[in-house]
């Protein structure tokens, strides 16, 4: 195995173009490592991203958006006052990973590159809108987060290419977002539904939504029908109902020890009702 350090991602993005073989970048090292010690991925060439400037910084643009270094980890996020206050649905689904010692090491980027369908981290970024800076060998592109995984295990990702900056948007006035999922235990398990949905309100009228589900197709999937559900409605239960009904209709999971298809389809209705009511009381809104 070569290990490598660069100090930019250009450099990254010329190692990976001119490497061989499997290649592993290396942020937090909560997917990474694991998979090498169990044998289910060795890297022939592993690329630590770590000390590139930039990559632990949590910075807030003059707009009101965010933009966070591709190392920073679950912890710092949940720890940061202000990008909790703007987005809590977003962080408290990086909250959830693990236990404390790996939200101190797993990083938003890694969750999302791994390519899991039952990614915690990735509903809340797709429903916030989050982008990402893609770095590869003829420089750098911006692409929306839902366009990034393609299947268990798998990104869209070019040869080369490495996410080298993750950008939110501004929260803006009335607007809030929850993530909600389903596991077996209590604590440190693998979504078996997640849904995660960000609105805005204007009074009691919702005007804007977005609705993500988790672990119910190959990849986390934005359920358009969801938000036509609740946009124009003061989330009442004729709204809720025909939510439930676009997030079920949206589900296309497998059948495994921890859910069947017809549990994983109702608690994603189920999961969906919940996270919009969340959403919506932190939305407030103008009266």
């Amino acid at each position: 195995m070569q290990f490598h350090s660069p100090t930019s991602f250009a450099e990254a993005a010329k190692l990976a173009a001119d490497a061989e073989g499997i290649t592993r970048f290396l942020a937090g090292g909560t997917d990474v490592l694991v998979q090498l010690r169990a044998d289910a991925v060795t890297p022939d060439t592993l690329i630590d991203i770590k000390q590139i400037s930039g990559t632990h910084d949590i910075t807030r643009r003059a707009d009101g958006g965010w933009d966070l270094g591709v190392a920073v980890t679950g912890a710092e996020m949940t720890e940061h006052p202000d990008l909790s206050t703007d987005w809590p649905g977003l962080v408290e689904g990086m909250d959830l990973i693990g236990s404390t010692q790996i939200q101190g090491r797993a990083t938003l980027t890694g969750n999302l590159c791994n390519g899991s369908p039952a990614a915690d981290g990735v509903p809340g970024m797709v429903t916030a809108g989050v982008t990402v800076t893609v770095t590869g060998p003829d420089g750098d592109r911006v692409m929306p987060v839902e366009d990034i995984p393609a299947g268990p295990g798998r990104t869209t990702l070019a040869k080369g290419e490495v996410i080298s900056a993750v950008h939110i948007p501004p929260r803006g006035a009335y607007g809030g977002d929850a993530y909600l999922r389903f596991i077996p235990r209590t604590e440190m398990d693998i979504a078996v539904v997640g849904c995660s949905v960000s609105l805005r309100r204007d009074g009691d009228v919702i005007t804007e939504a977005r609705v993500c589900l988790g672990a119910v197709a190959p990849t986390v999937v934005l359920v358009e029908d969801a938000a036509k559900a609740l946009i124009g409605s003061a989330l009442d239960e004729a709204a809720l109902d025909a939510l439930a009904a676009a997030a079920e209709a949206a589900c296309n999971p497998i059948n495994d020890k921890r859910g069947t298809i017809e549990f994983r389809t109702e608690v994603a209705g189920v999961l969906a009702k919940r996270a919009a009511k969340i959403a919506y009381d932190r939305a407030g809104g103008a009266k």
